[in-house]
């Protein structure tokens, strides 16, 4: 299956959605999945780090001006363009496109009705707005959310809501089972401040002054910023005059095994708050964007965490630390009981569900002669055929009569049938001629833009069930190494270079 991401990273929009789109596609390549990511270059982007995990990168056209948000939720301005415009752009670049993830604030109905108005694609979206899609899945892994809450405008969309479904690391998930036996909390309690990728308000800095201000003996601090962040100077000054009790490191590659050493968090609630609920680590969480404000309030409601107002960091972090030291134990309860780090395998799993198609094999008829002739045609379909010359259109239309009235052969329409949709697809042609010695040449090809999909190793095996009894021979250029590999995977018996037979299946 051929995947494509679309999401973006840039100083506004910080770098979770692309981080955990990561892990996503991480877990798409395990399963044997092609994914490409389709996002804008931009300042703060991360396609270097994309590229740099292994996965390639369709760069979309920059904006003939760039958009300053006028506020934090300027999702707009977070696109740049308009939404049916990067919907073009996005597609234009990419073909054969089985399933889209749409991880953006900015994309919404608009670019999911262009998508699918010239592309046959399921549509995934990973949102936390509780607004209306045209999308196949809809995942919002918010604590305490419900499918409820989308359907209303989302009738015909599968919801897989709540923490069950938290896009982090399978690492967390190893870890969490060791994270149930209880833990005693040190004296000098080891705090990690973690505000995100970019942290544009600067809170990491606030923190730090306040910790400083409000202890005489702060906790063991490490800092977790990146160089991206445009206060990362700032913060790295601070933590070398404060090295008696502040680390700052930029980057982690094993962000669980990194995370498990420390007692409790100081940070965004953002996915990261589902990587500390899964290793039970208690946590103060300050909203660095509207969007934070609902996970603020349900994990406070719930008692993993405690909520500061960013605005209110230099007041109230103390009250809040000392009820996280106070409180500690029954919230590192309630945070592994959260999440176990299982969401990214349930969604996985419920990706089928998009695709519930059966092939089908359906006698061709006169009104297929234009189709036909038309994957005859193309160089895809010529470049290993036995006869390389095009026909014309009038010899295929004679070619097509005397094969649809030939009582002797089987001349199929490969077709795709979706239950969801009503009319089936035409997707690839499969013959079987009979020769003089009543055995058949099987001839088979599918259509350009199902290439890659599997249906021809299907098709193979539809015909077993439907023509057991006879022998069907095969020939295989030499040079076509994908039609080899696929009559070996078939069962079918190798005679010579070119030439391969399936007896009569007992």
């Amino acid at each position: 299956m051929k995947v494509v991401i679309r999401t973006d990273a840039s100083l506004h929009i910080g770098s979770g959605h692309v981080m955990r789109c990561l892990v996503l596609a991480d877990a798409f390549k395990r399963a044997g999945h092609t994914v490409t990511f389709a996002t804008r270059p931009q300042k703060g982007d991360l396609i270097g780090l994309i590229k740099q995990r292994g996965f390639s990168v369709c760069e979309l056209n920059l904006p003939s001006h760039w958009l300053e948000p006028t506020t934090a939720a300027d999702y707009a301005a977070w696109l740049q363009v308009d939404e049916r415009q990067d919907a073009q752009d996005c597609m234009s670049q990419l073909n054969n496109v089985d399933l889209v993830v749409v991880d953006h604030y900015g994309i919404g109905i608009k670019w999911h009705q262009s998508v699918k108005s010239q592309h046959r694609c399921k549509i995934m979206v990973i949102d936390d707005l509780v607004r209306e899609h045209a999308a196949d899945l809809i995942v919002d892994q918010t604590l305490l959310r419900t499918p409820n809450e989308y359907q209303l405008l989302n009738p015909t969309a599968h919801i897989l809501s709540g923490t069950d479904y938290a896009i982090i690391h399978p690492d967390f998930a190893e870890l969490h089972t060791d994270s149930l036996v209880g833990k005693e909390l040190k004296n000098k309690p080891r705090v990690l401040v973690s505000m995100g990728g970019v942290d544009a308000p600067n809170a990491t800095l606030q923190v730090l002054k306040a910790l400083k201000c409000d202890f005489s003996e702060p906790p063991l601090v490490t800092v977790l910023l990146s160089a991206r962040a445009p206060h990362y100077q700032q913060v790295k000054r601070f933590s070398e005059q404060e090295k008696d009790w502040v680390t700052h490191i930029d980057f982690v590659e094993n962000m669980a095994g990194f995370m498990a050493q420390y007692d409790m968090a100081i940070g965004a609630p953002g996915s990261t708050s589902w990587e500390r609920a899964c290793l039970g680590i208690p946590s103060i969480i300050i909203a660095l964007a509207d969007n934070q404000l609902t996970i603020c309030k349900k994990l406070s409601d719930v008692g993993a965490a405690i909520s500061v107002d960013l605005g209110s960091i230099d007041n109230d972090l103390k009250k809040a630390y000392q009820q996280l030291l106070a409180d500690y134990a029954q919230m590192r309860k309630t945070n592994l009981e959260l999440c176990d780090g299982l969401g990214v395998d349930r969604i996985i799993k419920n990706i089928p569900l998009l695709f519930d198609d059966v092939l089908r094999l359906r006698c061709a008829e006169l009104k297929d002669t234009q189709q036909v002739f038309e994957w005859q045609c193309a160089p895809e379909t010529r470049q290993y055929a036995l006869n390389k010359s095009v026909p014309s259109l009038v010899e295929h239309q004679a070619w097509m009569e005397r094969k649809v009235s030939n009582s002797k052969d089987y001349f199929y329409i490969i077709e795709r049938v979706n239950l969801a949709e009503v009319h089936p697809e035409s997707v690839g042609v499969v013959r079987l001629d009979m020769t003089s010695d009543n055995s058949y040449i099987l001839s088979i090809f599918i259509a350009p833009t199902h290439f890659g999909k599997g249906i021809a190793k299907q098709t193979l095996s539809m015909l077993d069930k439907q023509h057991p009894s006879i022998i069907i021979n095969a020939v295989v250029l030499k040079e076509n190494t994908a039609s080899h590999a696929l009559f070996h995977r078939a069962g079918y018996i190798k005679i010579d270079e070119e030439n391969y037979i399936r007896p009569p299946i007992e």
